[in-house]
Formats: C-alpha cells, sequence, structure tokens
C-alpha cells in the first residue's frame, strides 16, 4: 500500500502576484520597462567597455582611455534610474522595527513623519543637484569632452524620481508592498 503523494508544484512556471491563482500577470508600465530596458543596455554597455579595456591592458599594453569616461557615465546613470525603478517597486532597503510593531494611527502617522523626512531630502538633493547641473555646464570631461553636467543630472532625475515615488506613496497612504522572493525577506 502506497501513501499518498504531496501535491507537486511546477516550478517552471512562476506563480503571478495576483488576487486570483489564474490571472495573468499585470503588465508593467511602458515607462517602467523603457528604464529596465535602458539599464540593461547600459549594464551591457559597462561590461563591453571595461572587458575591452581589460583585454587592450594586459594583451596589448594599450587602453581606450575614452571607454573609463564612459562606463563611469553609464554607472552613475544605471544606478539613478535603477533606484527610481526600485522606489516604485518597494524594493528600497526599509528600516520597520518600530513601525511593524505599532498599529492604526500611530503606524499611519510613523508613515507620515518618515515621508515627510524623505520627502526633505530629496528636495535638498533635488537644489543641490540643480546647482551641480548649472555649475557643470561650464566644466568639460578630461577626455570626450562632454559637459559634466551630464554626469550631475542623474541625481537631479534622481530626486525627481524618488518625490514623484514619495507622492504615488502618499496618495496611496502606505509604501509598495514588493512582490515575488524580494518581499518575503525579513
Amino acid at each position: 500500500m502506497s501513501s499518498p503523494q504531496p501535491p507537486t508544484r511546477d516550478l517552471a512556471a512562476p506563480s503571478a502576484p495576483s488576487s486570483s491563482p489564474h490571472a495573468p500577470p499585470r503588465r508593467k508600465p511602458a515607462l517602467q520597462r523603457l528604464a529596465e530596458l535602458f539599464m540593461v543596455l547600459a549594464l551591457a554597455g559597462m561590461v563591453v567597455a571595461v572587458f575591452v579595456n581589460v583585454v587592450l591592458r594586459y594583451v596589448f599594453h594599450t587602453s581606450i582611455v575614452s571607454y573609463e569616461e564612459v562606463s563611469r557615465l553609464l554607472f552613475v546613470w544605471l544606478v539613478a534610474v535603477g533606484s527610481i525603478v526600485a522606489a516604485f517597486e518597494g524594493k528600497h532597503l526599509g528600516f520597520d522595527m518600530l513601525t511593524s510593531r505599532v498599529k492604526g494611527g500611530a503606524r499611519k502617522g510613523l508613515f507620515w513623519v518618515s515621508q515627510l523626512l524623505v520627502a526633505v531630502c530629496m528636495v535638498l538633493l533635488l537644489k543641490g543637484s540643480w546647482e551641480q547641473v548649472v555649475a557643470g555646464m561650464s566644466s568639460y570631461s578630461t577626455v570626450l569632452g562632454y559637459p559634466l553636467a551630464l554626469a550631475a543630472a542623474a541625481t537631479l532625475v534622481l530626486a525627481a524620481g524618488l518625490l514623484v515615488a514619495l507622492v504615488f506613496d502618499l496618495l496611496r497612504g502606505e509604501p509598495p508592498t514588493p512582490a515575488g522572493p524580494a518581499g518575503d525577506i525579513e
């Protein structure tokens, strides 16, 4: 006599983060898909630039100096755009030791206070980034000669994007709940 087998789960088909187990997964907004495409292309560009320079340096004892500037600029923009995408997905690290232990109005109040503090920091970052962009318009990179404002603009875009994400969180009344395995981390 054989014992009943436990139900198996098909690991090849990930479950969709939705209320119904048979509902199709929600399609990402076009702007988010565009940001993710940019991040993929920026990362690929960085990998190619660094790999080519490593091969040139160790095999041919030379390098392409402009690739260093390109990879640095791509990295700055990759971090800025990735931070914005992570904010909209609710995947930034959070410290909720206090807020997870309170309920009701106190929890809502702590949420608003924390969002206010984040907003103050983002406004300061926005102001400082704007000043750096203005200063960078008259300064140019050493090798390629692009205005240094291009690199400083990444933090300007970052601050503006995080402020928009913050407004969405405030309208929702709570931060977004991350979907998938990242949301299960304690």
